[in-house]
C-alpha cells in the first residue's frame, strides 16, 4: 500500500510521520523549506503534561525545555492564585518551538518508514478512489503518490486551498509584544501574569504582561497591547522590558541580555471541514487559536495523536468510514468549544469597567479565568475529551466510573506487559492497538508467571484475544478510582473507551468494536439525528 503523504515540516508534520511509523506505516513528509529552522526564542510552545510526555515518547529523548516550578497571577501589587506544581499537579513543559523540531527531525532522520523531501511545494492534489496523487515544484518536482494526504502546512495551507475548505473566524483578536532575554527575576522557575502593573496606572496599555521561563535563565516576556495596529518599534520594545524589569526589580533595573524580539497576532479560525475524502487537515491549517498562554500548537499536536492510530487502521486492516470521520467529529468539536469560551470570555476579561468591575470578587473571578487559560486547564484552557464522540460505546450493562472520565485521557500508571516486564501505560500508547488494563492489587510484587494463569487472567486474556481488534492486555497494581478487578479499555491515543466491572466478554466486546468505528452510534441507525 502507498505511503501518507504528510505535507508540511513543522512539529505537527513530524509528529504525525513519527507516529505513523511507530505504528509501521510509511510517510513522505513535504518540506517546502530547506529542511531545517532558524532559531526563535521568541517563538515558543507550552504543553501539557500528556502532550510533552507524546512527543518525548516519539523524539526518543527529553526535550530541550523547562517545566515551570509554579504559577503566580498578580494583580497590581496583591496575589491572586499561586499554584506549584508536583506530582498531584503536573507542570507544563515550556520550550522553544525550533527546539521541539530539532529534536523531531533528529528522530525522522533515523526512522527507515520516513521520508523527508526538502525544497517541495505541493501545487496539485488528485484523488481517486484508490488513493491520492501529489505534484510538488522544485529541485524534487515530481508526482508522489500516497494512500491518504495530510496537510500540516499551516495557516495559509496550500492542501486546504486545494480542496476549496473554507477558514472563517476572527483575524488579530489579540496582539502581544514578545521579548526572549536572559536576566535574573525574583520567582526562578516560576511563571508569572502581572495584571495592571503598579508602574503602568492608566491607559489602554495598562493591560498585562506575562513572563515565562526558559532553559538557561532564558525569560518570555509577552505584553498585551491596546487594539488597533499600532508599530512596535524596537525603542518602545527595550522601552517596555527595562520598564517591567525595573518595576520587578524595585526599582532597579538588572542586567539582562536581549535575545529575540517580535509581535505575536492571535487569530481565531476553525476550517469548516477537517476531511475532503482522503485528505485531512492538522494543526494550523485546521485551527488557529492561542488567545491564553501559547498552547495553539498542543492541539496540533493532539490532531496528530488522534489521526494517526486511526490512519494506521485504515493502512493495515482496510478503511473504516466511520473511524476516519470520527477524526473530524472529535477534534474539530474540541478545538470549536475552545474558541467558543475564548470568544465569550475574552469581552469579559478585556472590557475592562462598566458594573462587573465593581461586583464583588469579580476581579479575582477573572484572574482565575486567565490562570486557567494559560495554565491549560478549565473551560478556556483544558484539553476536550471525547465523552460525546461516535466511537464512544453507549448502554453497557458492567460498565463502572473511574477517576478518568470516558472519552478522556487516562492517568499514567505503572502496569506490567505481556512479557513480564515492568513499564509505563504511556509507553504503550501509539503502537497501533487497544489497551486492555486490568486492576490486579499485589501482582506487582510477584513475578508475572505466578499469577497469569490464575483466577479471571485466563478468562481475560480469552476476551482480549478475540476482540474484532489488536489488543494488548497489561496488568496495573491500581489506577485512580478503580475497584480491584476493574478492566480499562483504552484506545491507541490513550483515551479511556470504558471501564468495566469484571471480566465481560460480551461488553468488551461491544466497546471494542464501537471504538475502532465498525458499529454506529445508537440512534444513528435508526435515522435519529
Amino acid at each position: 500500500m502507498d505511503p501518507v503523504i504528510i505535507v508540511g515540516a513543522g512539529p505537527v508534520g513530524l509528529t504525525l510521520a513519527l507516529a505513523l511509523a511507530r505504528q509501521e506505516v510509511p510517510s513522505i513528509v513535504l518540506d517546502e523549506g530547506p529542511g531545517k529552522d532558524e532559531p526563535r526564542l521568541a517563538r515558543t510552545a507550552v504543553l501539557r503534561e500528556d502532550t510533552a510526555a507524546l512527543a518525548e515518547r516519539l523524539a526518543g529523548a527529553p526535550l530541550d525545555g523547562l517545566r515551570w516550578t509554579g504559577w503566580r497571577s498578580l494583580r497590581r501589587k496583591q496575589t491572586m492564585r499561586e499554584v506549584t506544581f508536583d506530582d498531584t499537579e503536573p507542570a507544563p513543559l515550556h520550550l522553544a518551538q525550533h527546539a521541539l523540531t530539532r529534536a523531531l527531525r533528529t528522530a525522522v532522520a533515523r526512522e527507515r518508514l520516513v521520508k523527508l523531501c526538502p525544497d517541495s511545494r505541493l501545487d496539485t492534489i488528485e484523488q481517486e478512489a484508490s488513493g491520492v496523487t501529489a505534484h510538488t515544484r522544485g529541485p524534487q518536482g515530481t508526482w508522489w503518490r500516497g494512500s491518504y494526504l495530510v496537510g500540516c502546512d499551516g495557516p495559509r495551507s496550500t492542501v486546504r486551498k486545494l480542496q476549496d475548505i473554507r477558514f472563517p473566524g476572527r483575524t488579530a483578536v489579540e496582539r502581544h509584544a514578545v521579548a526572549a532575554l536572559r536576566a535574573e527575576l525574583p520567582w526562578e522557575g516560576r511563571s508569572l501574569l502581572h495584571r495592571m502593573p503598579p508602574w503602568r496606572t492608566s491607559g489602554p496599555s495598562a493591560g498585562e504582561v506575562t513572563a515565562r521561563p526558559l532553559p538557561d535563565g532564558v525569560w518570555r516576556l509577552d505584553w498585551l497591547l491596546p487594539p488597533g495596529k499600532d508599530l512596535v518599534t524596537p525603542e518602545l520594545l527595550v522601552a517596555r522590558v527595562r520598564e517591567t524589569l525595573t518595576g520587578w526589580n524595585g526599582g532597579a533595573t538588572p542586567p539582562y541580555e536581549l535575545l529575540d524580539t517580535g509581535v505575536h497576532t492571535v487569530h481565531h479560525r476553525l476550517a469548516r471541514r477537517w476531511r475532503a475524502g482522503r485528505v485531512f487537515l492538522a494543526g494550523d491549517a485546521a485551527h488557529l487559536l492561542g488567545a491564553f498562554g501559547t498552547h495553539g500548537l498542543d492541539e496540533g499536536l493532539r490532531d496528530a495523536d488522534n489521526l494517526a492510530w486511526k490512519l494506521a487502521a485504515a493502512w493495515h486492516h482496510g478503511p473504516r468510514e466511520a473511524l476516519l470521520d470520527s477524526y473530524q467529529a472529535e477534534r474539530r468539536a474540541a478545538v470549536s468549544a475552545r474558541l467558543r469560551a475564548a470568544d465569550q470570555t475574552l469581552p469579559l476579561l478585556r472590557g475592562g469597567g462598566g458594573l462587573r468591575a465593581y461586583v464583588p470578587g469579580a476581579a479575582r473571578g477573572h484572574d482565575a479565568l486567565l490562570a486557567d487559560g494559560h495554565l491549560g486547564r478549565g473551560p478556556l484552557g483544558a484539553p476536550g475529551d471525547h465523552a460525546d464522540s461516535p466511537l464512544a460505546p453507549r448502554h453497557l450493562a458492567a460498565e463502572v466510573p473511574v477517576d478518568t472520565p470516558p472519552g478522556a485521557q487516562v492517568t499514567d500508571v505503572r502496569v506490567t506487559a505481556e512479557d513480564g516486564s515492568f513499564v509505563r501505560l504511556r509507553d504503550r500508547l501509539g503502537r497501533g492497538a487497544l489497551l486492555a488494563v486490568l486492576v490486579a492489587p499485589g501482582t506487582g510484587v510477584w513475578e508475572r508467571k505466578h499469577w497469569v494463569g490464575a483466577g479471571i487472567m485466563p478468562r481475560l486474556a480469552a476476551a482480549v484475544t478475540a476482540l474484532p481488534y489488536p489488543a494488548e492486555l497489561l496488568v496495573a497494581e491500581s489506577y485512580p478510582g478503580a475497584a480491584p478487578h476493574t478492566v480499562l479499555l483504552i484506545r491507541p491515543d490513550g483515551h479511556l473507551v470504558a471501564a468495566l466491572n469484571g471480566v465481560r466478554p460480551a461488553d468488551l466486546y461491544a466497546a471494542a468494536e464501537t471504538a475502532v468505528g465498525g458499529a454506529e452510534r445508537e440512534g444513528v441507525e435508526a435515522g435519529v439525528q
